[in-house]
């Protein structure tokens, strides 16, 4: 039965994306992000659900004009860029054949986020974009939480099979990310209890990133934790506010999870610790050796006999930097950092914004929020391997389609946002403008 209603959901997604393509980046980023169909057991687990929503883009593109040019702004360039860097790093490295389904399956990501962006152009899409992706793993991160706390966190939360979220550091990095975009989204919520309900999202999404017992989601989610105060305009009801939701979720937590989170003050004694360094050498040492980098697994027995100071240890990096250090280079990486640079600068200028008219205040918050978004990424992904996950990525189109919406005044053209607290932005009821 879950298969079909998967299948159904993917075939009038993809039937309505020939006529209104919008429609199918969301019904791919739905199938990307939370992958439902790895909760099926039948037809839908193997079936090529995602590459059906992708073709409709693709074919819906070709029947509508209302498309735009994906390269609007300076991180789409370097998104661009390091795709061509991606692509010649597989082709000079190591085992093309091997490497060939991880490059196919970033590429399709990097691919669909450049047809978000010709399609998506409204108040109504970036809004849309940011419910089907953060209500995607907030659906997660709630059912992780209350497992977590039902069975007082002795057991570890994974993500959907499969998935580059499958294992424990990636969903807990993964719900670290959408925390703060949950955040922005209560901002949107003029009623009481929907704004309740958004904040017990937020601390089930906390408490299932802790009950995955990741070290780095620890890191990424103090980082973030630190910058949403940072941000916050009443700082002692910040500072209260945040001090309620983690000390009885930290206090929750079983003496395991306090003893394996106090390995960060003694890494040199723990093996998964040291074989990340390991790893991280070996990076480094490989970035020296080809600059091209040699591709898409540089955790190969011959590479950590050549470069590894313990070169039985073969560990993937479990770092975004070093991932892509190895994976492409120092140019690589520089054109990684490039992307996720200008990307918050953006969302900074629009966190700065001053005078701006009442129905552009939510542009203030999106970006404030996915500067916090990103510091989580940065901060959790250093011990982490996500470097190619959609969310951030996602969240780059929705801070580049944002700042081309003020630049634009859209909001002089478009529909507004009939009032109440049901009218949710993006999928609301809409009125004439002014």
């Amino acid at each position: 039965m879950r298969d079909l209603l998967i299948i159904a959901i993917v075939m009038a997604g993809s039937l309505a994306a020939l006529r209104q393509p919008w429609i199918g980046i969301m019904l791919w980023t739905w199938l990307s992000i939370m992958n439902p169909h790895r909760y099926a057991w039948g037809l839908a687990y193997d079936a090529p659900l995602a590459a059906v929503a992708a073709v409709s883009v693709m074919l819906g593109l070709l029947m509508t004009k209302e498309r735009e040019s994906p390269f609007k702004a300076s991180p789409v360039i370097w998104l661009a860029i390091f795709m061509l860097w991606m692509t010649l790093s597989w082709l000079a490295g190591m085992d093309v054949a091997g490497d060939y389904v991880q490059w196919k399956k970033v590429m399709k990501i990097d691919l669909m986020i450049l047809l978000a962006l010709m399609v998506l152009q409204s108040k109504k899409h970036i809004f849309a974009l940011m419910w089907v992706s953060v209500g995607s793993l907030a659906l997660l991160g709630i059912k992780g939480g209350i497992f977590t706390l039902t069975t007082g966190g002795s057991h570890r939360v994974w993500g959907p099979p499969d998935s580059f979220i499958e294992g424990n550091n990636e969903i807990a990095l993964a719900l670290v990310v959408t925390i703060p975009l949950l955040r922005f989204l209560q901002l949107q919520l003029a009623n009481a209890w929907a704004r309740l309900a958004m904040t017990g999202s937020m601390v089930l999404c906390a408490a299932a990133a802790l009950g995955s017992q990741s070290r780095g989601a620890l890191l990424g989610i103090s980082a973030m934790v630190l910058m949403l105060w940072w941000r916050g305009k009443n700082k002692l009801r910040m500072s209260i506010l945040l001090v309620a939701a983690a000390v009885p979720l930290v206090a929750f937590m079983p003496d395991e999870w306090s003893a394996r989170m106090s390995t960060i003050n003694t890494y040199e004694e723990d093996g998964s610790a040291m074989g990340r360094i390991n790893a991280w050498w070996v990076a480094w040492r490989i970035a020296w050796r080809y600059p091209v980098g040699v591709g898409f697994d540089p955790a190969t027995p011959a590479l950590f006999a050549r470069f590894s100071p313990n070169p039985t240890d073969v560990h993937a990096a479990h770092s975004i930097y070093f991932q892509v250090l190895g994976n492409h280079g120092f140019v690589g990486l520089f054109l990684f950092l490039g992307i996720w640079f200008a990307t918050w600068r953006m969302a900074g200028s629009m966190h700065a914004q001053k005078d701006l008219v009442p129905e552009a205040k939510w542009t203030a918050d999106l970006g404030a929020m996915c500067q916090v978004s990103l510091v989580g990424y940065a901060v959790g992904g250093a011990f982490l391997s996500l470097a190619y996950f959609d969310l951030p990525y996602n969240i780059l189109v929705m801070v580049v389609l944002t700042r081309i919406w003020v630049e634009r005044q859209s909001w002089k053209t478009e529909p507004a946002y009939a009032p109440g607290w049901r009218t949710i932005p993006g999928l609301a009821k809409l009125t004439k403008p002014g």
